[in-house]
């Protein structure tokens, strides 16, 4: 599920985006909000590192290898909370806000939720509505010295949703890569072949 949008002509950035996997990539998400939040909006550094980050999901954006956006998920039982998100200043005429949040609802509608639940800071409302979001009717709310008004992209659940019933092996590839064989369908193959095996613990 990897989104790479490689572009041919001379001078087109190559962008990707995939969930983060491993601490190298944890930690170029976490430069781009240090960077964004912490640099350009002020935001104290206990308030934007809260505590949620190794219970989530990390979208991370990069531009011919560079970290450029990064967006983090939420799972909650009826929803995911879409949040975090930010792009470096250098990138934000690439369109890779509306690339990420496009990836998160695919992902969520994978799992097969229906909602991603989300707040937007007021200035920039009119952005989120234009991506697909809608205002949910709760109260707007403050932190961090911005305010946020609660807003839902309701999703279509995939077909090919997840679910107890499907394969196990499918279940336990990286998140976000469910449709290609990983490193323990390997070792089924292997597994299934006993002379390989025995060979190669020799």
């Amino acid at each position: 599920m990897n989104a790479q949008f490689s572009a041919p002509a001379v001078g087109r950035p190559s962008i990707r985006i995939a969930p983060a996997r491993g601490t190298d990539e944890l930690i170029q998400a976490y430069v781009v909000r240090a960077v964004v939040f912490v640099g350009e909006q002020a935001c104290p550094y206990a308030e934007e590192f809260d505590g949620n980050d190794l219970s989530a999901t990390h979208l991370l954006a990069q531009v011919d290898g560079e970290p450029a956006g990064t967006l983090r998920i939420r799972w909650f039982a009826d929803f995911a909370k879409a949040e975090r998100a930010a792009v470096r200043p250098a990138y934000r005429r690439l369109g890779l806000c509306r690339r990420m949040t496009d990836f998160a609802a695919e992902l969520a509608a994978r799992k097969g939720y229906a909602l991603l639940y989300g707040s937007a800071q007021t200035r920039v409302l009119d952005y989120w509505l234009s991506v697909g979001f809608e205002r949910l009717g709760k109260a707007n709310f403050h932190f961090s010295d911005h305010e946020y008004v609660p807003i839902v992209r309701r999703l279509r659940p995939s077909s090919g949703r997840l679910a107890a019933g499907s394969p196990d092996l499918v279940l336990n590839r990286p998140e976000g890569d469910w449709d290609r064989p990983g490193v323990l369908d390997r070792s089924a193959e292997r597994s299934a072949h006993p002379a390989a095996r025995e060979a190669a613990h020799g």
